[in-house]
């Protein structure tokens, strides 16, 4: 975050999966408390944007899409950039005045943005 610019100037939310349980059926008990955190969070602190990740070799996206994603890289690929995709269209909807920056981190830190 501080090669971003953002040292100190963020607030943190983790979650198993990231986006991947904010959008499959597999976490729908989670997403509500995502949700609320989120409308808090804009409102207390006036966020303009949501950094959202992924991960490579994810145990929560196994969950949500089998064993083959383990298996399958553009499998995997597929649903990640599918869930990013679907999670910014939910933060879009339910908070359209915030930018959403979507990526794929590999397990060497590196990241894919996902448009």
């Amino acid at each position: 975050m501080a090669s971003r610019g953002l040292k100190d100037g963020y607030s943190h939310f983790v979650i198993a999966g990231g986006p991947i349980g904010m959008v499959s059926p597999k976490f729908a008990d989670w997403q509500k408390t995502f949700w609320d955190n989120l409308g808090i969070t804009v409102q207390l602190h006036n966020i303009k944007r949501v950094i959202s990740l992924t991960h490579r070799d994810c145990g929560a996206a196994v969950v949500a899409y089998g064993d083959r994603i383990k298996t399958d890289k553009a499998f995997e690929t597929q649903e990640h950039v599918g869930a990013l995709r679907a999670f910014k269209a939910a933060v879009n909807q339910r908070q359209p005045k915030l930018a959403v920056e979507t990526g794929i981190m590999a397990l060497d830190g590196t990241v894919e943005v996902v448009t």
